[in-house]
C-alpha cells in the first residue's frame, strides 16, 4: 500500500467575539481549539476509525481534511498534492476524488429535490458522464446502494433515515471517489438499519477499494469496520494503531478509559464506576501540559506543565503520553510516576 493522505501539524481554531471590556483592555482574542497539531497518514484501501468523546474535534478534523472547514496551520497532502493550496478547477478535481457522508441523513439532502434530481445534479456539475447517460447512471447508483427504483421521484421527507443515508452514499459514490470521510453516518439510525448500512460500507470498500475515515463514538462499530484507530482528546490525537492492538492493549489512560466504558453484554457483567472521571476541560482554556491530566489517575508532574506530549512509537502503535518516554528496540520504556 502507498500513502494516499498525509496530514502534518493540522490546526483549526474558531476565534471568539470579544466583549467591550476585553477590547478596552487590549486582551488578545480567545479561540476555541478544535484541532491541535494533528499528524495522520492514511494508506490506500485502508479504513481509519476516528474516535473520542463528543466535542473532541473529530468532525472538525474530517471537514478540515476536505477543506469544508478552513485550517489555521499545518499541511494536508492528498496523493502528493498540497490540498490547502488548491483552488478553482484543481479544488473541484480534488472534491471529485474525496467525498464526505454527513451525520444527519435528512439535513444533508435538499428537501426540494427528488432522489433522481439529487444524483443528477452531482453527475452534471462534475461532468461525470454525457447528459444522455445520466438516467442510466442514476439507476446503477441506486442499485449499488440498495435503493428501490420506485424511490427515484421521492423527496427526502418521504424517505426513511436509512434510505436518506443511502442517497447520501450514492451521491458520494457518483463521482467515483478514492477517499470517503464518513462523519457519524450511522449514529442517527435504528440499530437494525445501522447494521444494513455498515454491511453496505464493508461490501463497497471491498468491491471499490475505497479508502475511508470513519468518524464514530461507537467503538464496537469501529472495531468491526476499521483497520486502524486514532483516538482524539480535546483536539489532539493521543493514540493511533492497529485496531486489534488498540483494543487488546490500549496504552494511553484515556484510551483505556474509553474501552472500559463499552457496555458488556454478558449476563453476569456488573456496572463499574465511571471509567473517565470529571468533564473535559474547555477548549477555550486548555490546561498546560497534557490536556488529559486533570482526569488522569496516572498523572505525574511532567504531565501538568510544559508542552503537550507528542506521539511517540510504542511497538506498532503511537501514543502521546509521558508514561511512555521512549523505546529500546521494540520494548516500551515506561516512565515511573513520581507521585
Amino acid at each position: 500500500m502507498s500513502a494516499l493522505l498525509r496530514v502534518d501539524g493540522l490546526t483549526v481554531r474558531y476565534p471568539l467575539s470579544r466583549g467591550l471590556g476585553e477590547i478596552l483592555s487590549g486582551a488578545p482574542r480567545r479561540a476555541i481549539r478544535a484541532v491541535e497539531q494533528v499528524d495522520l497518514t492514511l494508506e490506500r484501501g485502508e479504513t481509519l476509525g476516528l474516535v473520542g468523546e463528543s466535542g473532541c474535534g473529530k468532525s472538525t478534523l474530517g471537514r478540515a481534511l476536505l477543506r469544508l472547514t478552513a485550517a489555521d496551520a499545518g499541511s494536508i497532502r492528498f496523493d502528493g498534492a498540497d490540498v490547502l493550496a488548491l483552488d478553482g478547477r484543481q479544488l473541484l478535481a480534488f472534491r471529485r476524488r474525496a467525498q464526505m457522508i454527513f451525520q444527519d441523513p435528512f439535513a444533508s439532502l435538499n428537501p426540494r429535490k427528488t432522489v433522481g434530481a439529487t444524483l443528477a445534479e452531482v453527475l452534471r456539475v462534475h461532468r461525470i458522464c454525457p447528459t444522455a447517460e445520466i438516467d442510466r447512471r442514476i439507476t446503477r447508483l441506486m442499485d449499488i446502494v440498495g435503493l428501490p427504483q420506485e424511490l427515484r421521484g421521492r423527496r427526502p421527507g418521504a424517505l426513511s433515515g436509512g434510505q436518506c443515508q443511502r442517497v447520501g452514499l450514492a451521491r458520494a459514490l457518483a463521482v467515483g471517489p478514492e477517499l470517503i470521510v464518513s462523519d457519524e453516518s450511522v449514529s442517527a439510525l435504528d440499530v437494525s438499519i445501522q447494521a444494513q448500512i455498515l454491511n453496505l460500507f464493508m461490501r463497497l470498500k471491498s468491491e471499490m477499494n475505497l479508502t475511508m475515515i470513519f468518524i464514530s463514538h461507537d467503538l464496537g462499530v469501529v472495531r468491526h469496520l476499521c483497520h486502524r484507530v486514532a483516538v482524539m482528546y480535546l483536539g489532539r490525537i493521543v493514540e493511533v494503531g492497529a485496531t486489534e492492538e488498540i483494543f487488546a492493549a490500549p496504552r494511553h489512560p484515556y484510551t483505556q478509559a474509553l474501552l472500559k466504558a463499552i457496555p458488556q453484554m454478558a449476563p453476569d457483567a456488573t456496572l463499574s464506576a465511571a471509567p473517565v472521571a470529571g468533564e473535559p476541560p474547555s477548549p477555550i482554556a486548555v490546561p498546560p501540559g497534557c490536556a488529559y491530566h486533570p482526569r488522569c489517575p496516572q498523572a505525574m508532574p511532567a504531565c501538568r506543565s510544559g508542552a503537550a506530549p507528542g506521539l511517540r512509537p510504542a511497538e506498532t502503535a503511537s501514543v502521546a503520553c509521558h508514561l511512555y518516554g521512549g523505546t529500546h528496540g521494540d520494548a516500551i520504556v515506561r516512565v515511573e510516576a513520581l507521585d
